[in-house]
């Protein structure tokens, strides 16, 4: 198989060697703010049926009008030559699917004003409009027999057709009283306060003239989101193989959606001829990411503990001939991320964190046995083809790009180097993983990356970074809000650590910080910032600075009172302060009320064992304080109280607040601004000077 190959950009200093490589002779330059929010990034990609092409996403950065731009391009593995853009970019174009001919290409795209299914194939030439529908079109997928596509829309789910929703929020949209009325939870959910619509799955018939028809509502009148709000796809949704049913996974509203995390799989004709059928009723915990094998049978991912997010997700099997299920991968100590199947209908593929990279796996369905295919970086995403795997593969040592597998076996092959010319004038730090005995002596995993300007010798003041999550990961990732890269380039020497709770280490471990926010992953910290000093002597530990956000803010916000003379500075975004008030204003509840063991009225207990709010009178350490205003997993007021408390205290401190960001700083110019103020932040305070850390005001 013919293919374009790019050589990965190799570095010219060994690990334990002290260089900053070369171009042409000249030191390269160091990996800037700016060149991090120009990155281009490959996502989706999407082999055809019979491995030839290859379609995936794009994003470019448009400084000027402060967003980012998504365009479709297109790989010939078995014809060669490099990639090719289908669409212009200036129109947001996203989800390319592909029909079973392997030669017509289905894609959303936002080029007549809205979201809507538009489709390219060589006999067409120009792209051709398929749905004309009055709603954006959120996702869509292209049944086996190319007869149908299905796709989802968000609809008032009592309304007898799309006309009826339109109508419905226009009329909202134009009256002049601006006061919304709710009667039961989710009145907001991550940055969106509800309009009363919900995501349901649709099915149109394609005609000869490759239009869409008028779409079939096979979730019916189901008082639930399908995908799954606010970051489901059409992972949540299969068609059978022959194209009869659709398969998703929705989890039914109520008053309980708040506190639920029971997901089910429903099983419905794509005709919309019958009501769904849940095919998990059994099971109160959550079913995800349904995937037919090729014989039908059906495989899915599960958990067990109904309330908990972070559960492990492990494989289930149901046959299609007796209609029995199975655990196949219960023996597995891994939480699958992202599932999927093999042509072969003998293995499946499935991602999953493991000790600090997010590694590949093939799994036998006959005996649910796993064979590691990728175990170094991140695999972030993956498509199949009838010979090969395409993934999308990105670690600390560079950004996303796409690489082939052959499914046979042999090397990985480097597909695209998107950012060749800017990466290759850049200089990025030599990193490392090292680990150390943590709490009650079991290892625990970190990162080191060194900081640009490296020389024995010589001592680097240090940003110790706290993932958040807190189930998450602090592993070698290329990460485009806490790039460890950004802060080693800027003269930091980088530190993080995957302390107790974190993913990729066993569900024992994932699951030992419920009910001990402040305990096992405090210890860890210290720890473990300890033992990367011990170990690498040019880190000055009398110049370090702590950093987190989300739950990495609540340990910020933790560590003023709990570690207050260790750092000079900190960093807080989005953090945690009133353990009371974030239980009852943010939306998610099964989260808090599995983490601290109940409803913060039956059991206040662990809500104010470890509640920053608490420990005010032991705040000294300067503080820069982020938030999004729209933020509404950890609300705003969360940081104005951390805010109030330091400035209160007489405390040194800042506040950075953003309007328009959610939990996440997403803009370009804002994460310029956020990455300039957070350095800013830690260079005011990471001076040659010894640290005099001095008693606040009281």
């Amino acid at each position: 198989m013919p293919v374009r190959v790019f050589a990965a950009r190799s570095s010219l200093c060994a690990l334990a060697l002290a260089c900053v490589p070369l171009a042409h002779g000249a030191p390269l330059a160091p990996f800037t703010v700016e060149d991090l929010v120009v990155l281009k990034r490959v996502s989706d990609p999407q082999l055809s049926g019979d491995g030839r092409y290859l379609a995936y996403v794009q994003r470019e950065t448009d400084l000027e009008a402060n967003k980012g731009r998504t365009s479709l391009w297109l790989l010939d593995l078995k014809g060669g030559g490099g990639p090719a853009r289908l669409t212009d970019g200036k129109s947001n174009d996203s989800s390319p699917r592909w029909a079973p001919d392997s030669r017509t290409l289905y894609f959303l795209s936002e080029r007549s004003g809205s979201s809507q299914v538009w489709r390219l194939s060589a006999a067409l030439g120009a792209a051709q409009r398929v749905t004309d529908y009055p709603l954006d079109v959120g996702s869509l997928k292209v049944s086996p027999r190319a007869d149908l596509l299905a796709l989802s829309m968000a609809v008032f789910p009592e309304c007898a057709d799309l006309a009826c929703t339109r109508t419905r929020l226009d009329a909202a949209q134009k009256s002049k009283a601006s006061g919304r009325v709710y009667d039961r939870m989710f009145v907001r959910h991550w940055d969106t306060w509800s309009d009363g619509t919900r995501s349901h799955l649709f099915t149109a018939r394609l005609g000869a003239d490759g239009r869409a028809g008028v779409p079939v509502d096979v979730s019916q009148d189901m008082d639930a989101d399908i995908p799954g709000k606010p970051f489901g796809g059409d992972e949540d949704y299969a068609f059978s193989p022959d194209g009869a049913t659709l398969v998703f996974s929705a989890r039914i509203a109520g008053h309980s959606e708040p506190w639920s995390t029971n997901f089910d799989l429903y099983q419905a004709p794509v005709d919309g001829s019958a009501r769904p059928v849940n095919l998990t009723a059994d099971n109160p915990a959550w079913d995800a990411q349904p995937v037919f094998l090729a014989n039908g049978d059906l495989a899915w991912l599960a958990q067990d503990r109904p309330g908990f997010e972070s559960d492990r997700f492990h494989v289930m099997l149901r046959s299609a001939r007796t209609g029995s299920a199975r655990a196949l991968t219960a023996s597995w100590d891994r939480s699958v991320a992202r599932l999927g199947a093999m042509p072969d209908g003998r293995h499946l593929l499935a991602t999953v964190d493991e000790l600090g990279q997010r590694a590949l796996y093939s799994i036998d369905v006959a005996t649910g046995k796993p064979l590691k295919l990728l175990g170094d970086g991140e695999v972030a995403d993956y498509t199949v083809g009838r010979d090969a795997i395409v993934v999308s593969r990105g670690s600390l040592a560079g950004p996303h790009d796409l690489y082939l597998l052959p499914a046979r076996g042999g090397a990985l092959q480097r597909l695209t180097d998107v950012n060749h010319e800017l990466m290759a004038a850049r200089a990025l730090g030599e990193f490392e993983q090292f680990s150390f005995k943590g709490w009650n002596d079991e290892t625990v995993y970190g990162y080191l990356v060194k900081p640009y300007g490296y020389q024995p010798g010589r001592r680097f003041p240090v940003a110790f970074i706290v993932h958040g999550g807190p189930q998450g990961s602090m592993g070698n990732e290329w990460h485009y809000r806490w790039n460890m890269q950004v802060f080693a380039a800027h003269g930091y020497g980088v530190v993080g650590v995957d302390f107790h709770g974190s993913t990729g280490y066993g569900q024992a471990f994932t699951d030992s910080i419920s009910r001990d926010w402040g305990g096992k992953p405090l210890i860890d910290l210290q720890q473990g910032l300890a033992a990367a000093l011990e170990r690498y002597p040019w880190l000055d530990g009398t110049r370090v600075c702590a950093l987190g956000a989300s739950y990495g803010g609540f340990m910020m916000n933790w560590i003023e009172g709990n570690w207050p003379d260790r750092f000079r500075c900190i960093v807080s975004h989005d953090g945690v302060f009133d353990q009371r008030m974030m239980y009852y204003s943010t939306e998610e509840l099964w989260f808090p009320e599995w983490e601290m063991a109940g409803t913060y009225y039956d059991a206040p207990q662990l809500y104010e064992k470890f509640n920053p709010a608490n420990f005010v009178s032991n705040w000294r350490t300067p503080m820069l304080v982020i938030h999004g205003e729209q933020d509404f997993r950890i609300p705003y007021s969360q940081g104005l109280a951390v805010f109030t408390a330091l400035q209160r205290r007489g405390i040194e401190s800042r506040l950075l607040v953003f309007p328009n960001e959610n939990h996440w700083v997403l803009k370009p110019a804002d994460s310029i601004q956020w990455h300039h103020a957070v350095l800013d932040w830690l260079d005011s305070h990471l001076q040659d000077s010894p640290h005099q850390p001095s008693a606040p005001s009281k």
